[in-house]
């Protein structure tokens, strides 16, 4: 078990006093994982699980993160969310809320104009500055995001794909000041999920891009990325001017159309 939180408080950003409980580690192996753990023992919406290091960060597809101590905003935030209107549940409309949020916090709080790359990642100049992800636990979804803050310089590996905000801004960035800017949106967000899916689109610099849509073994698609469905799946024309809507899959930006 980890030790206790290092912090732990009750917040009253994001739309309303109280809303978010921030439980904050010097060190976690995840914060996804620790809120998951949260949630199958009754923990109520609104926990925020922040973490200066995490010794087992995932992405998508069970990647590892990695982010030296401190660099890094590492975040995880339960919800319980109620399908409303019609609109569908689950977790992608909560993926594109946390993306709109923490896009807004970047450019408020850092001065970095940041946009969505298809389906959850945060990019400037076509590198990535964040990544998001969402797993669900019963009625739970926690929503997990990684966005690299203070770095002095990526790994050669990295070096060509990956970028910071304070990189980008040419000036260190306050962590505190962008974990609280992220949840007064992500709140607001949430509370007006039709501004969500106007800005998200807003936002997806993948729209009218060529792309690869690596597949697995349901193979490569290559062609334009044209449209979004209503459930959010990225529609990609390809040469033959068949439209595929792609649910699953790591896009690849290649150029502009």
């Amino acid at each position: 078990m980890p030790p206790g939180p290092r912090t732990s408080w009750d917040t009253g950003t994001g739309g309303g006093s109280g809303r978010w409980r921030v439980e904050r580690f010097a060190e976690l192996d995840s914060t996804n994982r620790h809120a998951l753990e949260a949630a199958r023992s009754g923990a109520e919406e609104g926990l925020v699980v922040v973490a200066d290091h995490q010794t087992a960060g995932r992405g998508r597809l069970d990647r590892t993160w990695e982010a030296p101590p401190g660099s890094s905003l590492l975040v995880s935030v339960l919800l319980r969310p109620r399908p409303e209107g019609g609109r569908a549940g689950g977790a992608h409309p909560l993926v594109m809320a946390t993306a709109v949020a923490l896009a807004g916090a970047v450019r408020v709080v850092a001065g970095v104009d940041a946009g969505l790359k298809w389906p959850n990642d945060l990019v400037a100049r076509d590198r990535k500055l964040a990544g998001i992800l969402a797993e669900v636990e019963g009625d739970a979804v926690v929503v997990g995001a990684g966005c690299n803050v203070n770095w002095d310089a990526f790994p050669p590996e990295l070096a060509a794909t990956a970028t910071a905000c304070n990189l980008e801004a040419g000036q260190p960035v306050d962590r505190d000041a962008l974990l609280d800017d992220f949840l007064t949106r992500l709140g607001d967000a949430l509370d007006d999920p039709a501004a969500v899916d106007r800005d998200y689109r807003t936002l997806l610099v993948t729209l009218g891009r060529r792309v690869r849509v690596e597949r697995g073994r349901a193979g490569d698609l290559v062609g334009d990325a044209v449209d979004l469905t209503a459930d959010g799946a990225l529609v990609v024309r390809d040469d033959h001017g068949t439209d595929h809507p792609v649910v699953v899959g790591d896009v690849v930006h290649l150029r502009h159309t």
